[in-house]
């Protein structure tokens, strides 16, 4: 094959492929903050607030202390904020309501009992309480997910881009060397007119 024809193909071949891998940074990027902007028009419509520094501090707890205090008295908007709150507030919570013990176990509890028990008006109060809580962690959780997804949308953005400008130079390179390349080189010239095995 002839060198020049060999460029060509490359070059052109590398800067089609630039053009894919701009356009494929573009959708994502665009992804990225359709999904963000999205997020935080959802969360900030809820008007969740996480608790005050005196508030973290009163809760004495470890995993709230360590978790929260970052974002003490902002309002949750972004997927990063919701997966805090869910996973290192609202489940706090919930496990000192539950004491250990789920929706589900409390509420298959709450089923069996008989509706004249002492104890009948507390659990109906706790089973309430974390159907409530899991609810809002799982609204918030579903925030986080897409957070990340936006996030993993961005990078995969940025390394197209990335990708995207550096084809582009070579395919320059390549279409640069194919004007400085003579019409009678080949790729393997050594290869060029030599003899088939079974013929020589």
């Amino acid at each position: 094959m002839r060198r020049k024809t060999f460029d060509a193909l490359m070059a052109t071949g590398g800067l089609v492929t630039a053009v894919i891998l701009a356009i494929a940074g573009g959708l994502l990027l665009w992804g990225h903050n359709f999904i963000n902007t999205n997020i935080h028009d959802q969360l900030a419509a809820q008007q969740i607030y996480f608790p005050s520094a005196s508030d973290i501090k009163a809760a004495n707890n470890a995993e709230i202390t360590k978790y929260v205090t970052p974002y003490a008295g902002q309002q949750v908007t972004t997927g990063e904020q919701a997966g805090v709150y869910a996973n290192h507030y609202i489940a706090v919570h919930l496990q000192e309501i539950g004491q250990g013990q789920t929706y589900s176990q409390i509420s298959g509890k709450f089923i069996t009992m008989d509706p004249k028990s002492k104890d009948y008006a507390a659990v109906a109060a706790q089973r309430q309480a974390l159907f409530m809580g899991e609810t809002l962690r799982g609204l918030l959780l579903n925030a986080y997910a897409f957070g990340m997804m936006a996030t993993i949308a961005g990078i995969a953005a940025v390394i197209s881009f990335i990708a995207a400008f550096v084809m582009l130079v070579l395919s320059l390179l390549g279409f640069r060397h194919l004007r400085q390349t003579a019409e009678e080189t080949e790729v393997l010239p050594k290869l060029v007119g030599a003899p088939h095995p079974a013929t020589a």
